[in-house]
């Protein structure tokens, strides 16, 4: 009698250490390639995600690891992108080996350019980061009350986020960071009007040096009682009605937008673009001249001029260079 508990002791021994190492050690392929493992998902849950995605070969092999080496599974979303063992996989998910979505927002980026770069990071559809950034705009309303969108404030830089993070956390991160910036340049006030001069100032020249120069010229227009007349605000004006083919037509210097600062007077209602530190602090410490008009100079700069006549003579010499092409 003992000798035969004995034999069936030994084959059900077997037969465990059989199936413990066709279920841990053997190597699966993936049928799914990306595993979303919410946070809160208990063990059993994550097994049987884990196995539907042909991942592991058996979720009860990897709950009895689990339990024998008791580590707390982290969430995230993971790639699995070749063949791997349980004890791959079990040692990937203790040490949280998630994928990392890069974001890079350049300076100058408008919502719906940074709405493309989610799209294509994965973390969101471009529908989706355009409502989630006009609906949030509680988060900045401390620093621009009249703000409609997070339109100028989500500061440009590379993000790396998880999908773990929702898009209010992101828009949050990023939020954060303008008002990191805004701080160690010295801005605490009148921030619509910094921020909105330093979205347009950011459009309109490439080049740091002229920043000052070009917030300069914009002040020295709103001071004199002259429209702003910035190409930039007739643009981002077409991007709000869907018509934006990449050239200003008369019938948006003719429109009746409030951002069409050829016809309204003033600032535009709030900023067009995000701006980087450079066109902040530019907005914020604007060059002293009496310069009231600047054209390009189609070598990357601008020409400056005092009057309408020393403008006209720029914008022949842009013309000249431009038919010479």
């Amino acid at each position: 009698m003992f000798k035969a508990l004995l034999k069936f002791a030994l084959i059900v021994s077997l037969a465990v250490a059989a199936f413990l190492a066709y279920g841990l050690l053997l190597p699966a392929t993936p049928t799914q390639k990306s595993v979303m493992l919410r946070p809160g998902s208990s063990a059993r849950t994550i097994a049987t995600e884990l196995r539907n995605a042909g991942v592991i070969r058996s979720r009860y092999a990897f709950l009895a690891l689990h339990y024998f080496r008791v580590k707390p599974l982290k969430a995230g979303e993971y790639l699995f992108d070749h063949p791997a063992n349980a004890l791959e996989i079990y040692s990937r998910l203790v040490h949280g080996d998630i994928v990392i979505h890069t974001v890079v927002v350049p300076e100058g980026f408008n919502l719906w350019d940074v709405a493309a770069s989610f799209e294509a990071s994965g973390l969101a559809t471009r529908a989706e980061f355009l409502d989630a950034a006009r609906k949030n705009h509680a988060m900045i309303n401390d620093l621009d009350p009249t703000a409609q969108s997070l339109e100028g404030y989500l500061f440009p830089d590379t993000y790396r986020f998880t999908r773990t993070q929702s898009l209010t956390d992101m828009l949050t991160v990023m939020t954060r960071h303008f008002r990191q910036e805004a701080k160690a340049i010295g801005l605490n006030s009148d921030f619509h009007k910094v921020v909105t001069m330093a979205s347009i100032v950011e459009k309109e020249t490439g080049a740091p040096e002229e920043r000052p120069l070009v917030a300069g010229v914009y002040y020295n227009r709103l001071g004199n009682g002259m429209l702003l007349g910035a190409d930039p605000t007739v643009v981002y004006a077409a991007l709000l009605a869907n018509r934006y083919n990449g050239v200003i037509h008369q019938s948006d210097l003719d429109s009746d937008s409030p951002y069409n600062t050829y016809r309204v007077a003033g600032l535009p209602p709030g900023p067009i673009a995000n701006p980087g530190r450079a066109s902040l602090a530019a907005a914020l410490h604007p060059q002293q001249t009496d310069y009231l008009y600047f054209v390009s100079d189609n070598n990357g700069h601008h020409r400056f001029a005092r009057n309408g006549a020393e403008h006209a003579r720029n914008v022949a010499l842009y013309r000249n260079a431009t038919a010479g092409r």
